[in-house]
């Protein structure tokens, strides 16, 4: 991907098949779906690939035991069957995690016993594991800190575990090599109608500050959470689809998970599921879910949210995490599809993704997962077709091998998220500039030039929030090498003093949201 080349492109292009605003998860998705058809395909993000929503989640592949529990057997269905689809298709980024879950009540039992057998059932022949009961005594070695008072026993399931914005990059090299164009920090300021109908768009490049008017067939609107303001573009008086809902998550050191599994607590104090995962070397707890009336580019957690999170956690983990053992913090809302004139809290709201289409023609994705990114990637071009007018061509993303595809990564080596990329990245420069420059996470000279010159990272943040996710780890020791980054970007970009000092200084604010 050449940030530069995609713009002379944006230049020279008479219309578009399918423009696509929003490179996140959903909008990625319909990008290498629209590129794999052979439609002339345009994507365009306000920000970053993956700023939003798509680089905060709990990092899970997975079916959604509690949407089992909760009869959503259509949703649990599919995202099962997506689960082992991504699998298959990008091995270097989903690998298999066994999930330990502790119950108190006799009832519990048979739901998790013969329930996460259905579960398994399920996922058929793409399944990642049986599930096991276990006696109180196997889950208390299994969870050395769990509650006892109470405890039955529990069960050992198997769902998936990847990198999001890493999976978000990778979909975008995927898209950009099927012949797709994509480009970050480029907004949607208007729209362009012919009789009722869309035609064009007015967009800005926020880096050059230089206006463009482009012309397309079909527009597609997969911003997540902020749909409602490109639907406003289209329709002023429209009411809200998007309901909003925060998800706060705390990283801790791997000390505090003594063991490979993660561990899924099904009854908090607010009848929701927490996860405490195994994830780069160190634990990610959470979640929670918070209604959110504004959506937020940088949302901040609550102090309600986190004292939520370390009290639940602190009963099931080996260790007690206090507020001062946090090493990172990150929210992220949920765009949840908002249920006109119904109240029900966010956590029962389905995780069900729809696609809108308004009379002016505009389409929007509304709600989702990412487990099943490609699923609405293929709703959404199928339903693009019929609203353009385009040349009807099926889906052929089911058995896509991604970019970067390798199904021999070692997944406990630091680089197994680039795949066959790998190789490239260690033969760049001389060997010190593989050495890490932290020794709390994995980050060299070679994999910052390696995002600045493959994968349109144009700031600080891009690189070491989601292309290397220091930031996601550890926010104090990001702040220690940001200035060594920035000056390794700088000589790339051909940037001066002036250009780190700013960077530097939007990096440190930032990275405030996500230091306890």
């Amino acid at each position: 991907m050449n940030r530069s080349e995609s713009l002379n492109e944006l230049r020279d292009s008479d219309q578009w098949d399918i423009v696509i605003i929003g490179g996140g998860a959903s909008g990625l998705g319909a990008a290498v779906d629209a590129a794999k058809r052979g439609y002339k395909t345009l994507l365009l993000e306000k920000n970053d690939f993956a700023k939003g929503t798509s680089s905060r989640s709990t990092k899970l592949v997975h079916g959604g035991v509690r949407y089992l529990q909760n009869g959503d057997i259509s949703l649990v269905i599919e995202a099962l069957k997506e689960r082992g689809i991504m699998k298959r298709n990008a091995p270097q980024l989903v690998k298999d995690m066994s999930f330990i879950i502790p119950f108190y009540d006799w009832w519990n039992s048979p739901f998790y016993g013969l329930g996460l057998k259905v579960y398994d059932m399920m996922a058929g022949k793409m399944g990642l594991g049986p599930s096991t009961l276990l006696d109180k005594k196997e889950t208390v070695e299994l969870i050395n800190n769990v509650k006892q008072e109470g405890l039955r026993g529990g069960v050992i399931y198997h769902d998936g575990q990847f990198d999001d914005s890493r999976m978000a990059i990778t979909l975008a090299l995927t898209a950009s090599k099927l012949g797709a164009t994509l480009i970050n920090y480029v907004e949607v300021t208007g729209l362009l109608k012919k009789n009722g109908l869309i035609t064009g768009l007015e967009v800005l490049d926020h880096e050059s500050e230089e206006r463009y008017t482009i012309k397309n067939k079909v527009v597609i609107n997969a911003t997540g959470v902020f749909s409602d303001r490109i639907v406003k573009l289209d329709q002023p008086e429209s009411q809200p689809m998007i309901r909003p809902s925060q998800g706060v998550h705390l990283v801790l050191e791997r000390a505090f998970l003594d063991g490979p599994h993660a561990i899924m607590i099904p009854h908090t104090s607010d009848g929701r599921v927490l996860f405490a995962v195994p994830w780069h070397d160190h634990v990610v707890v959470g979640t929670t879910d918070t209604p959110i009336d504004y959506a937020d580019e940088e949302p901040k957690a609550l102090e309600d949210e986190i004292a939520f999170i370390l009290s639940n956690a602190s009963q099931y983990m080996t260790k007690k995490p206090k507020k001062e053992d946090v090493k990172s913090v990150f929210a992220g809302l949920r765009p949840l599809a908002a249920h006109q004139g119904d109240s029900m809290q966010t956590k029962e709201v389905s995780r069900h993704h729809k696609v809108n289409v308004s009379t002016s023609g505009l389409i929007s994705v509304l709600g989702g997962k990412w487990t099943t990114y490609r699923k609405i990637g293929e709703d959404t071009i199928d339903t693009a077709v019929l609203v353009g007018g385009l040349k009807e061509q099926k889906c052929k993303t089911k058995k896509l091998l991604l970019h970067g595809y390798d199904e021999d990564t070692q997944i406990d080596d630091p680089l197994h998220v680039y795949g066959s990329d790998r190789h490239k990245i260690l033969s760049m420069g001389t060997p010190e500039d593989n050495e890490s420059m932290s020794n709390k996470f994995y980050i060299t000279k070679n994999l910052v030039l390696w995002a600045v010159k493959h994968e349109m990272s144009i700031h600080i943040e891009d690189v070491l929030a989601r292309r290397v996710r220091c930031l996601f780890l550890d926010a104090k020791e990001t702040l220690k090498i940001a200035p060594k980054v920035a000056k390794i970007m700088a000589s790339t970009l051909q940037k001066d003093d002036q250009w780190i000092a700013k960077e530097l200084n939007k990096f440190n604010t930032i990275t405030q949201n996500y230091i306890l």
